[in-house]
């Protein structure tokens, strides 16, 4: 079992990466010595999958456990759903010593952790991701959110969790769309914070998409590590976070303009990286190899790299009201080389008009 130390005072917090990690949680929490009542958030198919070993192992470790459902994917991150976790902790008798565990994928992380940082003003908070994305992204850094019908985690709140346990066996049954839709934020982690890890993923495609357990143990583990060093240097994204918004621009405008339901959020990531790599060349910001390469494993894991609508000029609109906006300003985060980056505002919007409309031309 691999132990990554996210390291923010007395808001630290260990990542625990390996084959079996779900069965150790109930010791590892009571480790922790929160109260003994505990609620475990998730949706009913990864409840039935993984919630009995989950709640075997936090009984065996002498807390109470009280199941509580949400709907599956972006539907779980509305008021409503939040009113309704609010509603089921009170009857559940949880107070500020009960412990709120996220057991799904991003989503329900996002959801269970809004519910945990605004129940009682904040009661501690685990992560059990089950998807690939949740693994190496979205469980790790306290960032906890619903959606806005008109953006995306536009509702949210900054609450580390006590741990994150992360168990790669989970991956076996996950869905081939979700787990390349996770592989987006593998690859981005690649893109702008490391090259020797970009390469390895090009050299191990075959692995990965074969669900490899050595394989992907490592790569959680390195992509982990390296959201985690981003973190520690900034916990709220007021600089160098921000940098892990690379895709996201254009990604989370293409979900909000459909709704959330067109694309899978990777999926999304995917042609943002892509957005993204190209804005970078018409800048003169990068050049055509870099871009090539980031295209090329996109396409080599099964994500998208073209699109044929919504209309640029509606995805143009919606990056305007990006949450990451300063003083009416959307920055775009561009790699000049693969492993690096750099925060760049004032895009002229028909510039990113163009660069859709030309990923528009490669889907016909």
């Amino acid at each position: 079992m691999e132990e990554i130390t996210v390291n923010l005072g007395p808001r630290s917090y260990p990542i625990l990466v390996g084959a079996g990690a779900l069965r150790t949680v109930g010791r590892r929490l009571s480790a922790l010595a929160p109260g003994r009542r505990t609620a475990v958030v998730s949706d009913r198919s990864v409840l039935t999958r993984y919630g009995p070993t989950v709640a075997e192992s936090l009984r065996g470790a002498g807390f109470s456990v009280t199941e509580i459902l949400v709907p599956e994917g972006e539907a779980a991150k509305t008021l409503a759903v939040a009113e309704r976790c609010w509603d089921d902790c009170l009857t559940a008798g949880l107070d500020r010593t009960s412990t709120l565990l996220a057991l799904g994928g991003g989503a329900v992380g996002d959801l269970a952790g809004f519910v945990a940082a605004t129940y009682m003003r904040g009661i501690p908070f685990v992560q059990l991701p089950t998807t690939l994305l949740a693994q190496v992204d979205a469980s790790i850094g306290g960032k906890a959110a619903i959606d806005h019908p008109r953006a995306k985690n536009l509702i949210g709140a900054f609450h580390q969790p006590l741990m994150v346990v992360v168990d790669p066996d989970v991956l076996s049954t996950l869905p081939d769309s979700e787990f390349r839709s996770g592989l987006a934020e593998v690859v981005k982690h690649g893109i702008i914070l490391d090259a020797a890890y970009f390469s390895d993923l090009e050299a191990h495609v075959a692995e990965i998409i074969s669900k490899d357990l050595p394989t992907l143990e490592r790569i959680i583990a390195v992509s982990c590590r390296l959201k985690g060093r981003i973190v520690e240097a900034d916990e709220r994204e007021g600089g160098p976070r921000a940098t892990l918004n690379y895709g996201h621009t254009v990604g989370h405008a293409l979900e909000a303009v459909t709704s959330y339901s067109r694309w899978l959020h990777g999926e999304a990531v995917s042609l943002g990286i892509v957005a993204a790599a190209l804005i970078a060349e018409r800048l003169g910001v990068t050049d055509a190899e870099t871009v090539r390469r980031q295209v090329s494993l996109l396409r080599a894991l099964g994500l998208p790299v073209s699109f044929s609508a919504p209309a640029p000029h509606v995805i143009v609109e919606a990056i305007s009201r990006d949450k990451k906006a300063r003083d009416g300003k959307v920055p775009f985060v561009l790699a000049p080389r693969i492993g690096e980056f750099r925060l760049v505002f004032d895009i002229p919007a028909d510039l990113v008009a163009s660069v859709l409309a030309e990923m528009q031309k490669g889907a016909g």
